[in-house]
């Protein structure tokens, strides 16, 4: 900062001393070999020196010369000589307590003539801040562990009883019940799958074309014994999107391709079920369809079961739409969120 010209040095220089007397933060004027012209009564107290102690006295040699840090002494020489300035400046002040971080402010003060340059240096500690700062981040990073710990333990005991389930359904004898078991089965599955899938994540957003890859892959893993005859196919665009948004996707993925597994494809007919997610600006649009033979009349009019249940309770969570129609041959189930939607 250059003083006008016209200024008178004694007038400029008394105008600093009273800045820096009515400064409530930490500051120093120093002149051109870095030796403390004066300092703000906040300085004395934030350091604990006394003011003769300060006055007259090296910046290098305050203290125990704690002060006296080679990166320092550089940059205030850089500054006196129009090379750099000092601008939120970052250093640990070593003492004989604990260190204390802080950050520091530089200015020339030049009021036209070489024997009048001063420095005015502010300080700022932050070392409560930082301190603040780094036990927020360790207990969001032990937070994140142990959710991702959790999930882990979450998706394997979901396996456990998924593996229960299916002995269950290859000892019963009734063939209702035998099903019923093997659909419990399969949601939990899915779920073991989602759970895998999240803990695999990094607690954050996304990226829906390798999630619901893998989310097929296995859904196919499980459910299709020939993969010759049947195929599950994936096309995504590159969207991204919060986790939790993700898991409601995947629970309706996991829903619309179990059903087109179960009633598309009857006997040992073959075909494919494609899941389809295209995003375009804030709507999108999600599709399971199949090449199968359709949805029979009588099932058409029947009551909805426990999936179209699940898969129309997701859809009102994200404020998208449920529709279903021929695909000639097959069906297509369309979950749409319209552009603009809340």
């Amino acid at each position: 900062m250059t003083m006008n010209r016209a200024t008178h040095p004694d007038v400029a220089h008394n105008l600093a001393l009273a800045i820096l007397a009515s400064s409530a933060a930490p500051a120093l004027l120093l002149d051109g070999d870095l030796n403390v012209v004066a300092a703000s009564t906040s300085f004395h107290r934030a350091f604990a020196l006394d003011p003769e102690d300060v006055t007259g006295r090296p910046l290098f040699k305050l203290g125990a010369g704690e002060w006296n840090v080679p990166q320092l002494r550089s940059l205030l020489g850089a500054t006196l000589s129009d090379i750099a300035r000092i601008e939120a400046y970052e250093m640990d002040l070593k003492g004989d307590a604990a260190p204390r971080r802080l950050v520091l402010n530089a200015r020339k003060l030049d009021y036209g003539d070489a024997e009048q340059i001063r420095l005015l240096l502010t300080i700022s500690d932050v070392t409560e801040a930082r301190i603040s700062e780094k036990l927020k981040d360790d207990l969001l990073r032990e937070k994140a562990i142990l959710l991702q710990e959790l999930q882990h333990r979450v998706a394997n005991s979901l396996q456990i009883i998924a593996s229960v389930l299916l002995q269950s359904a290859r000892r019963v004898q009734s063939d209702e019940t035998r099903s019923h078991l093997r659909d419990a089965h399969h949601r939990v599955m899915s779920i073991a799958t989602l759970q895998q899938q999240l803990a695999a994540s990094r607690l954050g957003d996304v990226e829906l074309r390798g999630y619901f890859v893998q989310l097929c892959r296995s859904l196919g893993a499980s459910m299709i014994q020939d993969h010759d005859r049947l195929s599950l196919e994936v096309t995504v665009d590159g969207s991204i999107v919060k986790a939790d948004i993700s898991v409601s996707l995947g629970l309706i993925v996991t829903e619309l391709v179990i059903n087109a597994l179960k009633h598309a494809f009857p006997g040992d007919r073959g075909g494919t079920i494609l899941v389809d997610y295209q995003a375009r600006g804030a709507g999108w649009k999600l599709s399971v369809s199949d090449d199968g033979v359709g949805t029979p009349e009588k099932m058409a009019e029947a009551k909805p079961g426990l999936g179209t249940g699940i898969v129309e309770a997701l859809a009102n969570q994200l404020d998208a739409t449920v529709a279903t129609q021929g695909g000639h041959p097959g069906t297509i189930v369309l979950i749409t969120h319209p552009d603009g939607a809340a």
